[in-house]
């Protein structure tokens, strides 16, 4: 069963938006933009980025 987790290998701050494209199938690089848009547009995706560091459980395994 997959699990939505923080990447170990797509990190670049914390790995929520490496974790997101790895859990969907997604290119980080789109993620990472769209999450950039999100932020600077509406405001609200720093705030959630934050939270989701903070919630989303790191990647153990040893892939």
């Amino acid at each position: 069963m997959r699990k939505l987790t923080k990447s170990s290998s797509q990190k670049m701050l914390a790995g929520v938006c490496g974790g997101i494209a790895e859990y969907f199938g997604w290119d980080v690089t789109l993620v990472r933009i769209g999450w950039a848009i999100l932020s600077l547009f509406f405001g609200t995706g720093i705030f959630i980025y934050i939270i989701l560091a903070v919630l989303m459980p790191a990647n153990t395994s040893w892939e």
